[in-house]
């Protein structure tokens, strides 16, 4: 029997019959008609060079329904934006690739950071905003998708279940989060979102109360998930992170911008694997170490928000309490694991909830210090606000580029539609 339960307060649309993905996408065909659908990929050019963003271009090559693809490219010189174009030129869909690096989107960011207006450090978060940012001002979709270029495990079926719920027009949903079981190669994955993300909302509970947001956070069965799809409004006033904090950033502004019942989270995929982070125990600058403590920051700062006061005395608590509840999921999936026949390594999940419980405390210590730090990038409402035209400009720079380009590397040039 499929598991059809609703867990917390968000609608879960889960994957019971496993419709063909004919079917889905010959609906979607029609719903195109009246709400035009598009794609971002926030993508580094070494992913091109990587095993999955071939698969998946190849999957996308198949997608009927989409109006337009949005590439944003980061760490990309003059030759890998070349190189990029021939790469993204087998698209049949309408495609854009923003060149980040390029002299004239840096020439924008400059004017950007001289108002204070632009994103303050590089990564998703940067690539994602300029992404949006090019989306509303092109204005070719009604309801689009988003998702990472690392999934090895990529077909075109996740997409279809990933903007199904805000494409469809008798469905109110504004944003859907993707969710799948994070399970490859006989293994158990995702240990930030199960050893640090649900046991410190956990714990979280237990310290500050129960609040109706930590309830929202909790219903989300994979908060971490890089794939979310969102109807075109939502870019206009969201302000997310630069951060490693960008999903939990965005789970939190749907929930300050919008009723619960215009959300919910989708079963996209059977399987999916993507590449992962070291651990980093010794670097509070890279992979799971910075994350974790960049999404303990999110959350806190969300709870501030909120009225929750925080102090050094409550961040021990907080961190004690988050080591129990963690070192009973261990038990928990380690059991879960054996009985699907399943390998998971206990010493090495326990060192995981070890270095989360430090950095708990490290971010609790970075929030106490720095109150007025401000996490997220500006909206596009506010960058608007103070310069009208941003959105016209962006998009002459994002077409010069490809102009400029195109035929140097011998594609034809199509002039995007306004």
């Amino acid at each position: 029997m499929g598991d059809f339960y609703q867990n917390g307060i968000i609608t879960t649309l889960h994957n019971l019959s496993r419709r063909p993905v004919e079917e889905l996408e010959r609906e979607l065909v029609g719903f195109s008609r009246k709400r035009p659908m598009g794609l971002i990929l926030p993508s580094l050019y070494s992913e091109l060079e990587g095993e999955a963003l071939p698969r998946i271009v190849g999957e996308l090559q198949q997608v009927p329904y989409l109006a337009q693809i949005v590439i944003g490219l980061d760490r990309a010189d003059e030759a890998q934006y070349r190189q990029a174009l021939r790469f993204f030129a087998g698209l049949p869909q309408e495609h854009r690739v923003l060149w980040n690096d390029g002299p004239r989107l840096q020439a924008l960011d400059r004017e950007l950071q001289e108002l204070d207006l632009a994103p303050r450090e590089l990564g998703k978060g940067r690539n994602v905003w300029y992404c949006m940012g090019y989306t509303l001002a092109s204005n070719r979709c009604e309801s689009v998708a988003l998702h990472d270029c690392d999934i090895l495990t990529y077909e075109r079926s996740l997409l279809a279940r990933l903007i199904y719920p805000v494409a469809h027009p008798r469905f109110n949903y504004e944003f859907c989060k993707g969710y799948y079981s994070r399970v490859a190669d006989g293994k158990i994955n995702g240990r930030v979102s199960r050893l640090l993300v649900t046991p410190l909302l956990r714990a979280l509970k237990k310290t500050v109360g129960d609040i109706e947001y930590l309830d929202y956070m909790d219903s989300f069965r994979y908060p971490l998930a890089g794939e979310f799809s969102f109807r075109r409004d939502v870019l206009n006033d969201i302000l997310i992170p630069s951060d490693w904090g960008l999903e939990i950033g965005v789970l939190s502004e749907m929930y300050r911008n919008y009723a619960n019942n215009r959300l919910c989270q989708a079963d996209i995929a059977d399987t999916y694997d993507h590449k992962h982070q070291q651990l980093s125990a010794d670097d509070d600058e890279g992979g799971l170490s910075k994350m974790s403590i960049d999404i303990a920051k999110a959350l806190f700062r969300k709870l501030a928000t909120r009225g929750i006061t925080f102090n050094t005395e409550t961040f021990r608590s907080l961190k004690a309490t988050y080591f129990r509840i963690a070192l009973d999921f261990v038990e928990t999936y380690h059991n879960d694991a054996l009985m699907n026949g399943l390998s998971l390594d206990i010493h090495s999940e326990e060192k995981a909830v070890e270095l989360f419980a430090q950095n708990i405390m490290k971010a609790g210590e970075a929030f106490l210090v720095r109150p007025m730090e401000r996490p997220f990038i500006p909206s596009w409402n506010r960058v608007i606000s103070a310069i009208p035209d941003i959105l016209e400009r962006l998009q002459d720079a994002v077409e010069a580029d490809h102009a400029q380009f195109s035929a140097t590397v011998g594609l034809p040039l199509v002039k995007a539609c306004k």
